[in-house]
């Protein structure tokens, strides 16, 4: 993803919770990131996705944090907070244990960038496995859904 991005001229920005940096290590991982790469946001707390991203605790409220609609705006937050052509965010419930109604594997993966013909693409995921495997998981489907779209 580094190298498609830096051929196209493309900025990257990650909004995490679940995956708790893990994406954006991944990427730091790859030689020539910092040609890419603007940063990352990893916002655990849920009030901290209303502050850092712009999410609207009403919606945060409403909603839950595990939502696709939430994880599109954190996309767009971090994208818009971080000056990045593309902003990829995870969210989801890594387990053992329930969130907000959302059973453990239940994960969001968004990306928001401006050549995308809606503005944002969001997946939902249904991941099996214990706690590490739905973390990797959701890492390799925020990388797979940037390689999609590029």
């Amino acid at each position: 993803m580094v190298a498609a991005c830096a051929a196209r001229g493309l900025t990257l920005a990650t909004a995490e919770s679940l995956t708790g940096g893990a994406l954006c290590s991944a990427l730091v991982e790859v030689p020539g990131a910092s040609r890419v790469l603007r940063g990352g946001v990893v916002a655990y707390a849920t009030d901290l996705k209303a502050l850092l991203l712009g999410v609207d605790a009403g919606l945060l409220a409403e909603r839950g944090a595990v939502d696709a609609a939430v994880a599109a705006v954190r996309g767009l937050g971090v994208r818009a907070r971080l000056g990045a052509d593309a902003g990829l965010a995870t969210t989801g419930v890594a387990g053992p244990d329930p969130q907000d109604g959302r059973a453990p594997g239940t994960v969001f993966v968004a990306l928001a960038a401006a050549w995308l013909p809606e503005g944002v693409l969001v997946r939902r995921l249904h991941l099996a496995g214990e706690r590490p495997a739905v973390r990797a998981a959701a890492v390799e489907a925020a990388l797979a859904l940037l390689a999609e779209a590029l």
